[in-house]
């Protein structure tokens, strides 16, 4: 990859790593690193060589800096036992963990391909926090698409992570932060893009949000909503953004399916937090949350008569019954199965999100998603003194969700 270095001028950084990045990803690449690297006698060397070249990209430490100066850890994650961040990028925890398994077995390019795949999104996915650095943040987020059209095209594994540059940013800052004072200036930011790219920010992340949220009722808080709000001041800004943004849509004339169902997604966290009596956690965002129950309610008859369309079944996909404490863990999980079992997953974490036809099935999203919850089963957190999967897919928890939503906003 080119060459930056920190002391790059600021004005091209951004420019610059998204060229050194194009340079990656363009035709045959790829497929050059993972011939070089597989040229090794076991699988474990195969993983050190990988290893080495995650380590090797100049610019990456300069972007990090700055990022995680704003308060966000995009390429490493928490050791909520160890209370630190981990030294090591995901991408090379993963190859870590995956190498520990098979070390002695022979090289595999299907793996190495994913493992190169996955390391490059999450490059992706810290340039989407730098998109506001300087010029235009709008050009440069059709960049991101670009790159990632890129990424999960057909010269890559197969393996797709997300759908759109938008996701990117909700993938970017979806891990444990102990200071989350990134999160309002970061929402700020997210406001004065286009109004393309503030609709699909508020699809991904109202539906993200439900089901993140829906796991923290049940498996954090226990079922204490106020404790839930208190302990997520920076999430409810976030999803009310979210919530508003796809209520003025509809308001304006949009009868898109996604944004009908993002908003029954994002509302099932907490309906009353946002039709209801003022909430602490909102207070920060009052006037878009009484802007929000304001065109709701003129809308309300509509959208609960639509909202029907989403009734969780036992025989079809809902991501109502889809609950996961980071978003970024599903993408993880995802690729650990695909190394370890030699597979791709035709679901991205987007289609995890709906119930609408996709390109992937709905047989498809119940197997990723019923497979990520084996993972947790078997390797599970301790939550509040209980060994606890942090994924879980559960049709019967979706309807009652469901249930409990339309009660919320009818009353």
């Amino acid at each position: 990859m080119t060459a930056v270095t920190p002391e790059t001028a600021s004005s091209t950084l951004f420019d610059a790593a998204c060229a050194s990045l194009e340079t990656a990803l363009a035709a045959g690449a790829r497929r050059a690193i993972v011939d070089e690297v597989r040229d090794a006698p076991t699988f474990g060397e195969s993983f050190a060589r990988l290893r080495d070249r995650f380590r090797s990209d100049g610019w990456i430490r300069e972007l990090d800096r700055r990022t995680r100066a704003e308060g966000f850890h995009v390429l490493h994650d928490w050791d909520g036992k160890a209370d630190h961040v981990n030294p090591d990028i995901i991408p090379i925890d993963v190859l870590a963990y995956v190498a520990s398994l098979r070390r002695d077995a022979s090289a595999d390019a299907h793996a190495i391909a994913v493992l190169l795949d996955y390391y490059y999104f999450h490059l992706l996915s810290l340039l989407s926090v730098r998109v506001w650095d300087e010029g235009d943040a709008d050009a440069r987020v059709d960049r991101l698409q670009r790159l990632l059209d890129a990424l999960q095209g057909a010269d890559g594994s197969g393996q797709r992570f997300v759908a759109d540059a938008e996701t990117l940013l909700l993938v970017a800052t979806s891990h444990y932060e102990r200071h989350e004072d990134g999160y309002a200036q970061l929402l700020d930011r997210t406001r004065t893009l286009n109004a393309a790219h503030r609709l699909r920010v508020a699809v991904g992340h109202a539906s993200s949000m439900g089901s993140h949220l829906r796991f923290g009722f049940e498996a954090t808080y226990g079922r204490d909503t106020l404790v839930m709000r208190r302990d997520n001041v920076a999430d409810y800004p976030w999803l009310c953004f979210a919530l508003v943004t796809l209520m003025r849509a509809i308001d304006g004339g949009s009868d898109d399916p996604a944004i009908v169902e993002a908003l029954l997604n994002g509302l099932s966290a907490d309906a009353r937090a946002f039709v209801g009596a003022p909430a602490d956690a909102l207070a920060p965002a009052e006037a878009e949350r009484v802007e929000f129950r304001d065109r709701f309610i003129d809308h309300r008859d509509a959208l609960l008569a639509a909202f029907e369309a989403y009734r969780p079944t036992v025989s079809t996909y809902s991501p109502l019954a889809f609950f996961f404490n980071f978003a970024h863990n599903i993408i993880k999980g995802t690729v650990v199965d695909a190394l370890l079992d030699g597979r791709t997953w035709t679901p991205t974490f987007n289609d995890l999100l709906t119930a609408r036809d996709t390109a992937a099935s709905s047989a498809d999203r119940i197997a990723l998603a019923t497979t990520l919850m084996a993972y947790a089963r078997a390797n599970p957190d301790r939550i509040r003194g209980v060994l606890t999967p942090v994924i879980v897919y559960d049709p019967r928890a979706g309807h009652a969700a469901f249930t409990v939503t339309l009660r919320k906003l009818r009353e």
